[in-house]
Parts: structure tokens; sequence; C-alpha cells
């Protein structure tokens, strides 16, 4: 059964209804699904901040995730009320900063190939010089884009909230193909970003509980695979999203849903390698020879990969909305719904460090790269963090 607080609020779309979702939700004097107190912890690591900077208004008041992209040694961040920044990855120092006035950012950020890319509730896709910040051209989609656009150099990818996967040229923002599905009566707001494989796929996930793969080069489907099947008389239990992040690892790419399964397929034929019942909408990670994952009641997941078998289960933050999991070095990091980062042991699952980053919460998935984990707070806060 899908938690009441899904229940929040209805946003209608032509044709179906979206569910908005928020961590903390009260119906009269009654708090549903409260999350989780924060119990004292024996500390064994500590994070410590290298560098941090502001971006506008972060998230918004909207309930939107709005994730940074790292591309070589850059990361680059945008902000609801239109601001787009590039930092050195190593130091903090600004590199530029782009200013899209009376635009809001939905989707971002995406970032290769000399890109930066963002969504706009405009249905537009922005691309800007990933070097010098100058805006290259803008591409006509047909809703509003909540996830990441992706680009190979040759095509843009993105995925809109009214059920299209559209390409556009990565030179000019010209319409390349549109790759249309059938929308549930009922699905969550939001949607992954796609993935684009080595061989010249895209594969994406969908509301309706589907992956597809189509070709980058022409949208020519490839293959559908589904995630989840809808159960349950009412359309409140029928929602099985496929919002979470994809991840490639090698000749597989893995998926998740709501209120369905975490799978593995093979990229080029579809081919169901690895699956087990859960349910999930923030993507997945890998470390010591497992797969992690947060469940749709904030506990995290260990399960050893291409097996059933649960190596460990922490529910110490339960009902905190957290974010998806992170590797880094020997610790999972994810963030929660007041702000709090959080360190696991990779081995047995226990909260062994925690820091306070952002007061207003962390929505948006955690980055790691060059040793570092990189946090970007729901108020505009981005940080750096080394693990002592």
């Amino acid at each position: 059964m899908i938690p009441r607080l899904a229940l929040l609020a209805l946003l209608l779309l032509p044709g179906c209804s979206t569910v908005n979702w928020n961590p903390m939700t009260w119906f009269g004097d009654e708090e549903v699904n409260p999350p989780n107190e924060l119990r004292e912890i024996d500390a064994e690591a500590s994070l410590r901040r290298v560098w941090s900077a502001g971006i506008g208004n972060g998230q918004g008041d909207a309930y939107f995730e709005l994730t940074p992209a790292i591309d070589g040694e850059r990361i680059f961040a945008a902000s609801e009320n239109g601001n787009i920044h590039g930092y050195d990855l190593e130091t903090g120092d600004s590199l530029w900063r782009a200013r899209l006035d009376e635009e809001v950012v939905t989707g971002g950020v995406g970032a290769g190939r000399g890109l930066v890319l963002v969504g706009t509730a405009n249905a537009e896709v922005i691309a800007f010089n990933q070097f010098t910040g100058e805006e290259l051209w803008r591409g006509a989609v047909t809703s509003e884009v909540l996830a990441p656009p992706q680009t190979n150099g040759d095509v843009v990818v993105a995925q809109t909230v009214d059920g299209k996967l559209i390409a556009l040229d990565a030179a000019d923002g010209s319409r390349r193909w549109i790759y249309e599905t059938t929308l549930p009566a009922l699905t969550l707001r939001g949607t992954n970003r796609p993935v684009i494989t080595p061989q010249g796929s895209v594969i994406a996930g969908f509301s309706n509980g589907t992956l597809v793969s189509v070709a980058a080069e022409d949208g020519i489907w490839r293959w559908e695979e589904r995630i989840a099947i809808p159960e349950g008389r009412y359309d409140i239990e029928r929602v099985i999203d496929a919002d979470g992040d994809l991840r490639l690892d090698g000749n597989r790419v893995l998926a998740s849903s709501y209120q369905g399964n975490v799978m593995a397929f093979d990229t080029a034929t579809g081919r169901i390698v690895w699956g087990m019942e859960a349910s999930s909408y923030h993507g997945l990670d890998q470390g010591f020879g497992n797969i992690y994952f947060s469940s749709d009641e904030s506990h995290v997941v260990a399960v050893r990969d291409n097996s059933d078998e649960i190596v460990w289960t922490n529910d110490d933050l339960a009902h905190r909305a957290i974010t998806g999991p992170r590797t880094i070095g020997n610790y999972l990091a994810v963030a929660d719904f007041e702000g709090y980062v959080h360190l696991l042991s990779q081995i047995d699952g226990r909260i062994v460090g925690r820091a306070r980053i952002d007061s207003d919460g962390v929505r948006a998935n955690l980055l790691a790269a060059a040793g570092r984990l990189f946090v970007f707070g729901n108020s505009g806060t981005l940080m750096a963090l080394a693990i002592d």
C-alpha cells in the first residue's frame, strides 16, 4: 500500500495526475509515518568541509531535485531561480556563472562533451558552454523536464513529465526524434535521467513501470522490459514509477521502481539478468560486491550482487526521506530531510559518521569524485567534504 503521505498534493496534467512526494505530511493533528529521531552514534569517521559555495535559491519552494553534475575536473550546479555555476572540483574556485532571467529550472544538471544542460518549467532544454558559461542554444520539448538531460556529443536526450523521451541535436538544439509512452492514471512527480550507452542506445525508465531502449541516433525501438507490474484495485495502489536514476555497469543497466523491483538488464537485449522485489525511487549504487538502495521507507539496504541475499538493512533513518546511497571509500553516504549527511559502513551498515550540511534539508542525490563527497543542500549550499 502506498504511504498516505503520497496524497499530499495532486497536480493535474492532461490525462493523468502526479503525486508530489513530501517527506513530512500532516492530517489534522496526526503526523503520518513520523521520521525516526536520530540516535547517538560512536563516530569512527568525520566529515570535513573542504569548500562550499552558494547557488541561488537552491531547490526553491517547489519539490524539485536539482542535482549537480561532475565532468572531469569541474562540477556544475543550478538553482531553481535560474543561477547556473561552474566550479573547480578540487579548489571550489568559481569558473563562471550564468543567469536565466524569468526561467524556472526544473531539471538539471547534465554535463558532458563540452556542454552543461538544464531543463525548465517552460518546456525547454538549455545548453551552455562548459568552459565559458556562454548560452549556446535552447531546444523546445513537449512539457516540463524534471531530470538532468544527457548527451553523447551527437544528441541531447531529455525525459518529460508527459511520458516522452526527446532527442535534440547537440549542435543547435533542433529536434531529432521523439519516443512516446502511455502514462498511467496516477504517477509520482518525477522522472529518471536517461542513460546513453557506449554502444549508442538510450535507455530510460517510465512511470508505467517499463524500461525502454532506443537507438540514440534515430530513436528506433530496440527493446522494452517491465521493472514492475501494477497491482491493486485503486490507482494509488498501482503507482509503479521507475523514477530512480539508472546505473550502467558494463553490459548491464541497473534500475529500480516504486512498489516494484530492483533489477539488472542486459543493455543490448533487455534480457533480465538479476532482480528482486523492492520499492525505491532514488537509484542504486555498488560496492564491496553489493548493490545498495534506499527504500521508499528510508531503509538502506545492501544486497549481494547477482543474488537475492540481503547482506544488511539499516532502518535507523526510517521515514527521514533519505537520498539515494553513494559509495565513497569504505563508506556509503546518504542525506536526509533535516540536512544531515550520514556515513554507513559498507561492511555491516552501521552509521559511523554524521554531519549537518543544510538546515533546510537535502533532496538531491550525493556525488562522489576524487575521494570527496559533494552535497547540494535545499537552500543552495554546495559543499565538498573530505572523510577523515
